[in-house]
């Protein structure tokens, strides 16, 4: 037994403590750096600043060790884990500094430090995340996995967990009474079986996808997992078209699952947001004559009619508004009922451009600025394309919960474009559903900058 579980031993928590130290060394050669820039901060109790600054930063480390280093990357949690860190870290040193009365170090220099360092932390977990995928895709530091139930739920984490060979996960074997119609997979028998299994192919974690209700087999499953020391999860029977996250609460000692709440719905997000929306709207209106002016010469020259096309769209909790664009098209009856099409002959060339490269979207920063639009949302319909998608698509008007944007989560993940058939509009909204899930301002931030490299670099559907 123990030359088999020292052979199933998974060696994930070393990577943490080697990800520490290389933590630390950045924090000493910034402060090494620190004190050769400015030697006045070494001057006075430079050793115990140096082990103070060392001391703090491992304590902060021990309570924001999870967006550090993750299986699936998201970029969005490690840049707001290193903010976490790096504040923390500031105020816990401050405090040690001001306890000892050694807190002699201008803040400017402090402001550089953590500037510095709050720069290198993100680069540094994603650099070490992105290597640690490239061992794993050639079959080192993975888990081995085992799932209890052959029905659609195994099947669903099953496809989850080989999404990408880069996550980690090896699948070896399905045990249940018999083979789920349908079931296409490993079957290794019943759980009489699943203990031998784990000793024999080095099982380092067991999934229970089977109904909570059958007791029986998943007091079974967790007395083996227990006696051989393999991590157990239990995997909720929740139908896929639920579609949404959730969070766990109880009734007395009932587990409960929750939909999660829209961040949005909570009034401190939104006083965040639109601060956010205001800070970005005014810097963009103080510099937009640079762009407006010639814009709006080369849009009046390219066809008769106004600068400005104005068309009545659908807001936030299904108010109308008037949505602004830079006009693309010749003067036309179908402008509020057809969307524009790859080759449309009512686009100008100067429009061509403009659509392509997203600037017809700009003065939508003065809807911004009024309080009609945020930044960053689902994208405003027509109100004729609302009346129609509302009947076909269902929570289709969920997505007015929120502002709508100048550019959205669905737009930078490829759903954009003329949506001539109607799986193009619902992937549309589920992308829009998943935003509104899961707001927080860096993902916002986020969008912006994809954004940003989207309209350079030139989009398909862009037209």
């Amino acid at each position: 037994m123990a030359d088999n579980q020292s052979r199933r031993r998974n060696y994930g928590h070393y990577l943490r403590e080697v990800l520490s130290l290389a933590d630390l060394a950045v924090v000493c050669l910034l402060y090494w750096g620190l004190t050769l820039c400015h030697p006045e901060v070494d001057a006075n109790f430079g050793r115990q600043k140096w082990l103070l600054m060392i001391a703090s930063y491992c304590f902060v480390v021990l309570l924001f060790d999870r967006p550090r280093l993750q299986r699936v990357l998201h970029i969005d949690r490690i840049v707001l884990g290193a903010l976490q860190v790096v504040s923390v870290q500031a105020l816990v040193f401050e405090a040690f500094l001001s306890f000892l009365k050694i807190n002699d170090i201008p803040l400017r220099y402090m402001a550089e430090f953590y500037l510095v360092l709050f720069a290198l932390l993100p680069m540094l977990w994603i650099t070490m995340t992105r290597v640690l995928k490239q061992v794993r895709s050639h079959g080192r530091n993975y888990i081995r996995v085992a799932v209890v139930g052959t029905n659609a739920t195994a099947m669903r984490l099953a496809s989850e967990l080989l999404h990408d060979e880069t996550y980690g996960y090896q699948l070896c074997g399905f045990f249940d009474k018999a083979p789920a119609p349908g079931f296409k997979g490993t079957y290794c028998g019943t759980i009489d079986n699943l203990e031998q299994f784990i000793r024999q192919q080095s099982i380092n974690q067991v999934y229970f996808a089977l109904s909570g209700e059958q007791e029986e087999e998943l007091l079974h499953t967790i007395r083996i997992c227990d006696d051989t020391l393999t991590k157990f999860h239990f995997v909720p029977k929740i139908s896929p078209f639920v579609g949404r996250s959730f969070v766990m609460d109880s009734v007395g000692a009932v587990p409960i699952l929750t939909p999660r709440i829209n961040p949005l719905a909570v009034r401190h997000n939104r006083v965040l947001k639109r601060t956010f929306d205001l800070l970005i709207s005014t810097a963009f209106l103080i510099v937009s004559p640079l762009v407006f002016i010639p814009v709006a010469i080369a849009v009046k020259l390219s066809s008769p009619g106004p600068i400005f096309f104005r068309q009545k769209r659908t807001g936030y909790r299904g108010r109308e508004f008037t949505c602004l664009k830079f006009r693309t098209m010749r003067v036309n009856a179908k402008a509020d009922t057809c969307q524009a099409t790859e080759h449309d002959p009512r686009k100008t060339r100067v429009g061509n451009f403009l659509r392509r490269t997203s600037i017809d979207e700009l003065p939508q920063f003065i809807n911004v600025w009024r309080g009609e639009m945020s930044v960053v949302g689902p994208r405003p319909h027509m109100l004729a394309h609302t009346e129609e998608y509302r009947r076909l698509i269902d929570r289709y008007m969920v997505r007015h919960l929120v502002m709508p944007g100048i550019t959205g989560w669905a737009q930078v993940c490829g759903f954009r474009g003329n949506t001539d058939e109607l799986w193009k509009m619902e992937k549309r909204v589920e992308a829009d559903m998943w935003y509104i899930e899961h707001w927080h301002l860096l993902l916002d931030v986020k969008i912006i900058l994809k954004t940003i490299v989207n309209a350079f670099a030139g989009e398909e559907n862009a037209y």
